[in-house]
């Protein structure tokens, strides 16, 4: 679900959510959305995970508001599961866990963020990246055993956990001390070339981990749903291997989705054909933290 307000850069297209439009107005019309696809009910989910990098306000979950707005007599469990823009990958692992153990049937699974109202206009790189943008998809305990996930691998490098962060709105830096703190603790802050730097040294080991967890090859993927990080995506995706015409890179198009960005792409593929039934697709990522995040999926 792409906002109607579209900002360019030279040949980038941005996707900036409207001032009358609000982040909670984004993620339950995502949800909506996906429940109608679905041919779902409100009274078929027993399970509501929130995926957002940054969610509406400190307490309680988003995942509680969203499912406020939707109904106000659910009896599903809603929390939320935060890795930044990989949340959804994080979220779709844990789903499926409850899935598999039976715990639950039907999950409805959001990601969504409005990144252009914590931008830092100052800071160029970042304020022409960022396109705001909700998704939400509902998962079912497959019956089938040849679907579903397949092998997933998570880890964090914290020597660069300040590299991507805004560090100003919880109990670093509560609302009662505002008027003393630095306005910039409240934006969006990036050392992109520290960053990207760690990411092209940690990445290829990751990867070389997770086929070896997943036991795939890189002629078992049919297609790779990378998060649209940034304009070095495609040297990135090239550095470790991954083919070019079985990878998405849209990042002119839809710039940086935050935790939209795998679910936007993914579920963008599949509405294209692109994929279906039976094929192999490896969600994946790095995110703030520093993060990286794959997980293979089969439709």
């Amino acid at each position: 679900m792409l906002p109607e307000c579209v900002t360019r850069f030279g040949d980038q297209v941005r996707y900036r959510i409207a001032d009358d439009t609000s982040h909670l107005d984004m993620l339950a019309g995502a949800c909506r959305r996906a429940l109608d696809h679905a041919g779902m009910t409100i009274d078929d989910i027993d399970l509501v995970l929130g995926a957002a990098a940054a969610g509406i306000q400190p307490i309680p979950c988003t995942a509680a508001l969203v499912w406020e707005r939707l109904t106000r007599r659910g009896h599903a469990a809603a929390f939320d599961v935060n890795s930044t823009c990989t949340s959804f990958i994080t979220a779709l692992d844990v789903a499926s866990r409850y899935l598999e153990a039976g715990d639950h049937e039907t999950v409805l699974v959001f990601s969504g963020d409005v990144g252009s109202r914590f931008l830092n206009p100052a800071q160029k790189e970042s304020y022409e990246l960022f396109s705001d943008a909700g998704v939400a998809v509902v998962l079912r305990r497959s019956k089938d055993g040849a679907t579903g996930v397949i092998a997933s691998l998570q880890q964090t490098w914290p020597a660069h956990a300040h590299d991507t962060e805004i560090r100003g709105g919880l109990s670093h830096s509560p609302a009662q001390a505002f008027a003393g703190s630095d306005p910039a603790d409240y934006l969006f802050d990036m050392d992109g070339r520290r960053a990207l730097l760690g990411m092209m040294r940690v990445l290829p080991e990751f990867f070389a981990r997770f086929h070896e967890r997943s036991g795939l090859e890189y002629d078992d993927i049919d297609l790779w749903v990378p998060h649209q990080a940034s304009a070095a995506l495609g040297p990135m995706l090239d550095r470790i291997g991954i083919p070019a015409d079985r990878r998405i890179d849209e990042v002119a198009a839809y710039g940086n989705m935050v935790s939209a960005s795998v679910p936007f792409m993914l579920t963008r593929a599949l509405d294209e054909g692109r994929v279906g039934s039976g094929d192999t697709v490896v969600l994946c990522g790095t995110a703030a933290g520093l993060t990286a995040n794959a997980l293979a999926l089969r439709l």
